[in-house]
């Protein structure tokens, strides 16, 4: 069982689930770790859309971080301690897009309400969703060529482009730079911003709005989508395992849990 830093078991560290009329309200509970996703949390992240994807009285979900200051800040770094090799990277980004798709797949609209940040496996959760909403002091991103140098599936790279352009998802991915919500916004990533006071009235409101209209035209655009993002990925398996093998990374890793600067070698 993995455990946050301040050694809580993972049963503190939960996605959880509250169906309201049709509106389905799920909440990544992390508070400690502003709420960076366990391998529990993705299970129960998978295991929850799953279940809304049978539940024909639910019409759009609704995703927040607990707590009003994150929406996910990341994953766990602790578990990657433990890999010893490129295969070991290759698995994980394999198990995050087994994790992901139920929730980029769901037949129903889905809003993503964001707190001050979404970085990392956040901002694939984010991306998963069809609209966003969030603070205007909100920041987004994937600074992984800072902290600790390993890299994402072509799939998660895939969405990211197709949400938000190329030469942001650059921006992101090679100068490890936050993208503050003021230009997602003129960008169009994000729907619109609200004060933190607001955002719970204004999803809501988004969510009836949503739920007017016609179910299964919403399925249907939002699966061809889906599909069409998805058509001809290419095997990047080589790129990964070299990567997650790399001295880098194992050097990221332990730098980042000791809190300590890393130094890039390049091997």
């Amino acid at each position: 069982m993995l455990q946050d830093k301040q050694g809580n078991a993972d049963r503190v560290a939960q996605v959880t689930l509250v169906l309201r009329n049709n509106i389905a309200y799920v909440t990544f509970d992390h508070e400690a770790a502003r709420n960076a996703m366990t391998v529990g949390m993705y299970q129960s992240l998978k295991s929850i859309c799953q279940d809304l994807s049978n539940n024909p009285a639910v019409r759009v979900a609704i995703l927040r971080g607990a707590g009003g200051k994150s929406f996910v800040s990341g994953s766990d770094i602790a578990q990657f301690a433990s890999f010893t090799s490129g295969q070991d990277g290759v698995l994980y980004e394999e198990g995050i897009d087994n994790y992901l798709s139920p929730l980029a797949l769901l037949p129903i609209p889905t809003i993503a309400v964001i707190d001050g940040m979404a970085i990392g496996g956040g901002l694939a959760i984010a991306s998963c969703c069809d609209f966003r909403v969030s603070t205007p002091d909100a920041k987004f991103g994937v600074p992984i060529a800072r902290t600790l140098g390993n890299c994402l599936s072509a799939a998660n790279v895939a969405w990211l482009i197709a949400h938000m352009g190329i030469n942001i998802v650059k921006r992101m991915l090679l100068l490890a730079e936050l993208i503050p919500a003021s230009e997602l916004l003129q960008q169009g990533y994000l729907l619109a911003t609200y004060e933190p006071a607001d955002l719970a009235k204004h999803a809501d409101a988004l969510a009836n709005k949503l739920s007017e209209l016609a179910p299964i035209t919403q399925k249907s655009s939002k699966l061809t989508m889906a599909r069409l993002l998805r058509n001809q990925l290419p095997d990047c398996t080589d790129l990964i395992s070299e990567t997650y093998g790399s001295a880098d990374f194992k050097n990221g890793v332990a730098s980042f849990l000791k809190g300590e600067q890393v130094v890039w070698c390049g091997k």
